[in-house]
């Protein structure tokens, strides 16, 4: 690895904390160029709070919750698991077979705060995690439970952690502190000169303008807040076709060690291109290792990761929904549909075909058939019902046409997860001004782009943003607000919505919609939406 001119910052915080041994392998490692910045942040943070817990005493508490999978826990994780939700069951497959987590790095606590990748990612949970386990999890042990973490499972690293405030992103909106270093850094480590500047409006977590953490400290970060993707169905999401994004004109990323492209569709911002250097990255930053996984470690992630696939397996308005004759639903499906399809109006829809629904189906009561007409509706008006898109950067400004009348599943069209088969990421406006839902809890910055730089297509230069999204990466102005699409498997499963948590229930995702196109929908039409994406 070539010396890096941030380096010797990131190194001389992190030996106040670590041993010069556990340097000296971080260095050696192939670690992402914006990681050893991020990594002497989270070592100034390392949790304390875990140890006033016994172990005894933390598995006795997770016991009673039988759904979570606690750091350590041995139950093996078995082939197929169904668990309760509101809308009916998650049903979650492995395609490797039962797996014994005895010692499994995924399962197992891996960095000094006490996480494993398992605690941001619940198999009850869509392979994410819910407001409703995080709550439970703050009423079981409160801030000594290591969800918490201060690094990134709180506010800010600096308020008191014993406070429920102090964790209020977490707890009421799901998301977790992401920080990444300013300026953006460049795949070797080295700085890259940003189009704008970036000044905080409005900072109600702190950690923007904390001395320590923030934008102006000795290793100037920029705080936002996300929710964690769900780990599955992973064919899906790294399927590439071609090696040119087409939003953008520029190639993919490529693989570092193989040199294959890849989709960039792993992350919000798309920063790690690879299941191996996200998982380096969540090490790092997110469980606090001090170094990133072995070789070995690694390998059994990626596999696991690779295994899984999750939907909704039962629905309790429609049934058992691997055996509802719908070639689109449950877990098995997704297991064996081929990736790297669009879906379409007339072969192929997105989801599958739901005429067998249309008029309620065969078998049932009267009110599953009800609902399962509703479902057929709700895939009708996701293929079918026009709207007017307007504004999106890189739909509407790659020469579609603004405005552009299309469908849900203009944007969502991959088949089986309803992401997008052209990856790229996409300014919607879930965190831009003026269409962003109001967010007094949430950091609010003021982007000024130079005048040599090419604008945002539809904010200009001067641009409102909770989360500038892709920007904090790349540095550009055009690109500040976009985000990449996320799968719509296991919905049910894993409230809230939107990389920022903006939407409480699918009820909430489609009335932002609805408001953001105008596209009136009749409560009967949110009411069929609703039902359909609480079945895939």
């Amino acid at each position: 690895m070539r010396r890096r001119p941030t380096l010797a910052l990131g190194l001389a915080l992190a030996a106040a904390t670590v041993g010069a041994g556990a340097l000296a392998a971080a260095k050696r490692s192939a670690m992402p160029g914006h990681v050893p910045a991020q990594r002497a942040q989270a070592q100034t943070a390392l949790r304390r709070e875990a140890d006033e817990v016994t172990t005894s005493q933390r598995d006795a508490l997770y016991a009673a919750a039988s759904t979570w999978r606690a750091p350590g826990d041995e139950t093996p994780l078995p082939a197929f698991a169904g668990f309760a939700n509101a809308a009916g069951s998650f049903a979650l497959v492995n395609a490797g077979g039962p797996v014994e987590t005895r010692g499994h790095p995924f399962f197992q606590a891996i960095g000094a705060n006490g996480r494993a990748c398992v605690t941001c990612h619940q198999p009850a949970d869509g392979m994410s995690v819910s407001t409703a386990s995080i709550q439970a999890r703050w009423q079981a042990l409160g801030a000594k439970d290591p969800l918490f973490a201060a690094i990134d499972g709180s506010n800010c690293p600096s308020l008191p952690q014993a406070k429920a405030s102090s964790h209020s992103l977490l707890l009421n909106r799901g998301l977790f502190r992401i920080f990444l270093p300013w300026p953006p850094r460049a795949k070797n480590g080295t700085k890259v000169e940003p189009e704008f500047t970036i000044e905080v409006v409005r900072d109600p977590t702190g950690c923007n303008l904390d001395a320590t953490y923030g934008l102006k400290s000795a290793n100037p970060m920029v705080s936002v807040f996300r929710r964690p993707r769900p780990v599955m169905n992973f064919k899906y999401v790294t399927s590439v076709d071609g090696f040119v994004n087409v939003k953008t004109g520029m190639p993919f990323d490529r693989d570092p060690e193989t040199g294959q492209r890849v989709s960039m569709e792993l992350m919000a911002d798309a920063r790690e291109p690879t299941l191996k250097s996200q998982a380096i990255e969540a090490a790092i930053t997110h469980l606090q290792a001090p170094a990133p996984p072995s070789p070995a470690e690694l390998a059994a992630i990626v596999a696991f990761e690779q295994g899984l696939y999750g939907a909704q397996g039962v629905s309790t308005g429609a049934g058992v929904l691997d055996e509802a004759g719908l070639d689109g639903l449950g877990p098995h499906a997704l297991e064996k549909a081929p990736a790297g399809r669009l879906g379409d109006n007339t072969h192929e829809p997105v989801f599958g075909r739901f005429e067998a629904w249309r008029d309620g189906g065969a078998g049932g009561t009267a009110a599953q058939r009800a609902f399962r007409a509703s479902v057929a509706r709700g895939a009708d008006i996701y293929m079918n019902r026009t709207f007017w898109i307007s504004d999106v950067s890189n739909l509407n400004s790659v020469g579609l046409g603004n405005p552009l009348k299309r469908t849900c599943s203009t944007c969502h069209n991959a088949a089986m997860t309803g992401m997008d088969l052209a990856p790229g990421w996409m300014d919607l406006g879930v965190a831009n001004k003026p269409w962003a839902d109001p967010r007094p809890d949430l950091p609010l910055f003021r982007i000024v782009c130079r005048p040599d730089a090419d604008p945002h297509p539809y904010l200009g230069r001067v641009i409102l943003t909770h989360d500038p999204g892709r920007a904090l990466i790349t540095g550009k102005c055009a690109d500040v607000g976009s985000i990449t699409m996320q799968q719509m498997r296991g919905l049910a499963a894993r409230a809230p919505y939107f990389s920022n948590g903006s939407a409480r229930s699918l009820a909430e995702l489609v009335e932002f919609y609805n408001r953001r196109f105008q596209i009136r929908f009749t409560a009967r039409e949110k009411q069929d939406l609703v039902n359909f994406l609480g079945v895939l």
